[in-house]
């Protein structure tokens, strides 16, 4: 009887060894550019291409180097998750010991900083490199539990050869992405491993909803930290004039006098003292705060002039927007879902309905509350540079796109139909 994708991954909790065999068959067909028995599942398909592109031998297990210890704790003092790390232990560790999992946290590069669990589970992945200090980027080692979430910022469960490389193919992985609620970027995964009998559908459910207690933690912390700076705030505006107000590092207002009160502003990356010209602000002064910054708007009138908006694409994960008008630019630095939005705003200037974008992202049109939520986001940040209805960049906007040398490296980890069209690499159907 012919399985679909979903049969095996239900095949898997009930007959493991049948479904690994089934799973073996898949990979080797696919990679060799055949007929398999059952399609992959489509996060698992479109990683195994990303992964044949990054050059990744799937018959060879090619470690990177472990980073030393006295590294190891560097980046665990200055990891955010560390904050989160009871609520993670409290989710997922009575339950990982029972089950013969172990628990990994990685940073957002893949580099394992906390692993924890089973001991009789964690000497069996030493001897896979699953170690603490190890990289486990997708493109270091394939289709994994760490990597692929962080790629595709959502949880996925890698079982047996849904791995890429085969000395994987004995394990099953299932990670969730944590984001920083302040600003949406990726903190790192948090992984639930084990050998293949430990498989079980609901795993990935489990381990989704103990990453979001971790970000509703994150923001409870965030919370606080605005009301500290809040009480700083009120006797430092009390003694103003004018327009200002004082924002945390990330831009979160926690004062405002003379105007209204924006949720949050956009911050350059390296924000100094002085005469700055912020977005949506214009001219400003930038003064240092215990926990963030007063900032005076000026009430000076500026010229208007034509507005250069340049989209740099070049850099993998290091994308950016900038924006130049008369009165000074800055920069921004772009999550992959804003990247791939404004690159199709650039390419449609007459512009793109929600459902249009649904579509260009997606596949889906009916998708469209989740494209108004992320261009309500992005409009944050560009205001009044981006319309709407259909979404567009301003007619008198000057924009530019920077891309890579090779079509393929252009948002290269990118699962946007829009983008992905074309892009099959040799060995995949």
């Amino acid at each position: 009887m012919a399985l679909s994708p979903t049969d095996v991954t239900q095949l898997a909790a009930v007959d493991t060894t049948r479904a690994a065999r089934v799973l073996s068959e898949v990979r080797s067909a696919t990679l060799a550019g055949q007929r398999a028995p059952v399609a992959p599942r489509p996060v698992i398909e479109q990683s195994w291409g990303r992964t044949l592109r990054s050059g990744v031998d799937p018959e060879r297990d090619l470690r990177a180097g472990v980073l030393s210890a006295d590294e190891v704790r560097r980046r665990r003092e200055s990891s955010e998750l560390r904050h989160v790390l009871p609520v993670l232990r409290e989710g997922l560790l009575s339950v990982a010991d029972v089950a013969h999992h172990i628990m990994v946290v990685a940073g957002p590069d893949g580099r394992v900083l906390w692993r924890e669990g089973s001991t009789p589970v964690l000497r069996r992945a030493d001897g896979l490199g699953f170690e603490v200090g190890a990289d486990w980027r997708e493109e270091v080692v394939g289709t994994n539990g760490v990597g692929t979430p962080a790629v595709v910022r959502r949880p996925v469960q890698v079982f047996a050869s849904e791995h890429f490389v085969r000395s994987l193919a004995t394990w099953t992985c299932t990670g969730a992405p944590i984001t920083d609620p302040r600003d949406g970027r990726l903190l790192g995964v948090v992984d639930v491993s084990g050998p293949l009998e430990t498989m079980h559908p609901a795993t990935l459910a489990w381990v989704d909803s103990v990453a979001k207690l971790a970000e509703a933690r994150l923001r409870e912390l965030h919370l606080t930290s605005l009301e500290r700076l809040r009480a700083v705030a009120a006797p430092v505006l009390a003694r103003l004039s004018g327009r200002a107000l004082v924002v945390d590092r990330d831009g979160w207002t926690a004062a405002v006098t003379g105007l209204p009160a924006p949720t949050r502003i956009t911050l350059p990356k390296s924000l100094a003292p002085g005469r700055r010209w912020l977005p949506p602000l214009g001219p400003c002064s930038v003064e240092p705060l215990a926990g963030g910054w007063l900032i005076r708007a000026s009430d000076e009138p500026t010229p208007r002039r034509a507005t250069r908006i340049v989209l740099d694409l070049t850099r993998p994960r290091r994308w950016t927007v900038t924006v130049t008008e008369c009165a000074g630019s800055w920069s921004r630095e772009l999550s992959p879902r804003h990247a791939e939005l404004l690159y199709l705003l650039a390419l449609h200037r007459a512009g793109r309905s929600a459902a249009g974008l649904a579509e260009d992202v997606f596949g889906d049109a009916g998708r469209t509350v989740t494209v108004r939520a992320e261009m309500s986001r992005v409009r944050r940040y560009l205001g009044g540079l981006l319309e709407h209805r259909p979404y567009r960049f301003r007619e008198q906007a000057e924009v530019e796109v920077l891309v890579p040398d090779d079509p393929l490296d252009l948002l290269p980890y990118s699962t946007a139909p829009a983008l992905t069209a074309g892009r099959t690499p040799t060995g995949t159907h």
